[in-house]
């Protein structure tokens, strides 16, 4: 395989470089290295990629970079780039979100339609469902965001739906739910509660801590991007990809302790708006159309997550 991954030093996209390049693969990566975070720490997280004879990395912007030579040569476009978060989308940071999860996706998707890509896979979210009306959620539940972030995650999506039918441009999205493991972005709660327990900086609860979330490992992620690269029935899909282990932020408080070795330092504040009570997602058509099902569950992934963060030390 010959694979494209934008964001390619974000947390899921440098993961899912390794799992290719690992069974082989040549892989191109671009990210353009915003400062939402530290950009050592996004740096860091394509070492290993670097070390490949068949990794290359772009440092630059699908908003204006030659998408026609991106895309030359390529099989797989794995988009896992975006403006992440619910928190910062109000207000005057919309604008960002648009250009960066709408903007880019069309401009990309328009790029596609002159390539022979046997596939586009969209890094959705489960954000699109907002407040969802039932649980297990199924991708045919009406979406609903509670944020502009979800609003434009949906949007992204829609537009890949739109390039399949109108221009057969081979997408599928994959609607993430909560992802954590090692190398998650800094601002993610999970990281931010595993840094706390680890180096005592004080971890500040949004709400009371008995919201709801479907947490799912990132390797889990990548398998299922993987599999989605070749899926014959996956074409046009929209699909959950969810951990199988929802479980509270109290629980997760819970894992984190027993995993470190000490409680984090705890404090409540008032839920984060935009922030939904819980997510849980059906994977039934994932099971079905990718073979794919989570394998690593909430206790042992967020041991792992603790691992790595005490390694780092």
């Amino acid at each position: 395989m010959r694979a494209l991954i934008t964001g390619v030093a974000g947390f899921i996209g440098s993961t899912l470089a390794d799992r290719l390049l690992d069974q082989g693969d040549k892989v191109r990566g671009i990210d353009c290295f915003t400062d939402y975070y530290d950009q050592s720490a996004k740096r860091s997280n394509v070492t290993k990629a670097l070390q490949s004879e068949n990794f290359t990395l772009i440092d630059d912007d699908l908003l204006s970079c030659d998408l026609n030579r991106l895309l030359t040569d390529v099989d797989v476009v794995f988009h896992q780039a975006g403006q992440p978060g619910v928190r910062l989308s109000w207000a005057d940071g919309f604008e960002t979100y648009t250009r960066l999860n709408i903007v880019a996706t069309q401009r990309l998707l328009e790029a596609a339609t002159a390539h022979p890509l046997k596939r586009l896979v969209y890094a959705s979210s489960s954000s699109v469902y907002g407040a969802a009306e039932r649980f297990p959620t199924l991708e045919t539940d009406l979406p609903a965001p509670m944020s502009p972030y979800g609003v434009t995650k949906l949007a992204a999506e829609q537009l890949c739906s739109l390039y399949h039918h109108n221009f057969g441009v081979p997408t599928v999205s994959l609607r993430y739910f909560t992802v954590y493991g090692p190398r998650q972005r800094p601002d993610m709660a999970m990281c931010r509660l595993i840094d706390s327990a680890v180096n005592g900086a004080e971890f500040v609860m949004f709400g009371d801590g008995s919201q709801i979330r479907d947490f799912t490992y990132v390797d889990d992620i990548a398998e299922a991007n993987i599999l989605a690269a070749s899926a014959p029935e996956a074409i046009g899909e929209v699909l959950n990809i969810g951990g199988g282990s929802a479980a509270t932020m109290l629980d997760v408080v819970d894992a984190v302790t027993e995993a470190a070795g000490t409680p984090p330092n705890l404090t409540f504040g008032e839920k984060a708006l935009g922030d939904v009570h819980q997510t849980g997602a059906s994977v039934e058509k994932a099971m079905r159309i990718l073979d794919w099902a989570p394998t690593v569950n909430v206790r042992d992934g967020v041991a792992n997550q603790v691992q790595a963060a005490m390694s780092s030390k």
